[in-house]
């Protein structure tokens, strides 16, 4: 069964009936001038090589290629939809924690008009999907609470769109609730004990809610490895709020963030996993590094495939309708030339 992938291409057919009544068109408009200087019959005579048939045969020909190059355009598919099939791939599962409190608002550089933390996070993450592709991915975001934003999947299409999906704005309880976030974070895991489980906490370390160092030995002490990202620099940076305003504490004055290395990397040294920050080039590759240490375990991962595409056949067809377009003149056919299909 055919379906195709750009089907509102098809109207160019329209094109075809057009093309042909112009040709028929122009052939009577011959004749009625030809009659001018005499009988059909006889100027036939003082044109021999001039053949009553090609020209049909050529546009047919040429019909057929507009055809041919229409429906290849409109992309036809041998299936319709996209299938799917089940492979066996050696992975681990990881559940990113990404903060999307106010302070993530800010500067990741030292400029205070730099790209925000939380975008430079989301970059990050997008990447690191890139690098775990046989893993099984989940998202939390927290600021003074913690959320399921998707669970546990190895749907990574669905991961980017919900990762792009993120603002400061999805959660009204300000803070940042480190603590409830890694809680959270371990619920998503599966109860395979054979499959290593990761979380990677991104966040610019200012942890107001809860002990968070409790959580993570916790963690730990189940075998959860906790890596942890930093988002920000050491520079107090004001918080923008849109429209050229900042963000103010309760005496009315612009609250000002600073990234807190110290508590991040020592959430890492209790996560038993690495600490790295968002700013260094390599910070992909760290952790990507940092994953593929990881205890493998036997998973099942859906593989996608659109159906199968059939233009080249079409491409081919055209090209040798081409072809003979080409090399077809309006002359007599030699070998033709003796044969009168309508005359005895």
């Amino acid at each position: 069964m055919f379906s195709f992938g750009y089907p509102h291409m098809l109207v160019l057919l329209a094109i075809i009936p057009v093309l042909f009544g112009l040709f028929v068109w122009s052939r009577k408009a011959r004749e009625k001038k030809l009659k001018k200087f005499g009988q059909l019959s006889v100027l036939s005579q003082l044109m021999p090589d001039v053949s009553r048939y090609t020209p049909w045969i050529k546009i047919g020909l040429e019909l057929v290629l507009i055809l041919v190059i229409v429906v290849m355009l409109a992309r036809p598919r041998a299936k319709t939809g996209v299938t799917s099939s089940n492979m066996k791939v050696q992975g681990s599962e990881v559940v990113i924690a990404l903060d999307i409190s106010n302070s993530m608002r800010a500067s990741s550089t030292d400029d205070v008009d730099g790209i925000s933390r939380l975008q430079q996070s989301k970059f990050l993450v997008q990447k690191l999907f890139d690098r775990l592709r046989n893993d099984k991915v989940g998202l939390v975001v927290f600021a003074g609470d913690a959320f399921v934003q998707m669970p546990v999947t190895d749907d990574f299409s669905s991961a980017k769109l919900f990762l792009n999906s993120l603002s400061t704005d999805m959660i009204p309880n300000q803070g940042t609730a480190i603590g409830a976030a890694i809680d959270m974070s371990m619920s998503l895991f599966s109860a395979d004990k054979q499959c290593q489980k990761s979380i990677i906490l991104i966040t610019d370390g200012e942890n107001h809610e809860d002990d968070a160092a409790k959580m993570a030995k916790a963690a730990a002490e189940k075998g959860v490895v906790i890596n942890v990202v930093g988002a920000g620099t050491p520079k107090p940076m004001a918080i923008p709020m849109g429209n050229g305003t900042y963000l103010r504490d309760g005496n009315g004055q612009i609250a000002m963030t600073t990234f807190n290395e110290a508590a991040a990397s020592e959430l890492a040294r209790i996560g038993s996993g690495v600490y790295v920050s968002a700013n260094n080039a390599n910070a992909v590759n760290v952790l990507d590094d940092q994953m593929k240490k990881a205890v493998k375990s036997n998973m099942e991962r859906r593989v996608f495939s659109p159906s199968d595409e059939q233009f080249p056949v079409f491409a081919w067809v055209a090209l040798v309708l081409l072809l003979l377009d080409i090399l077809l003149t309006d002359q007599k056919i030699s070998w033709l030339r003796k044969t009168n299909f309508f005359g005895k």
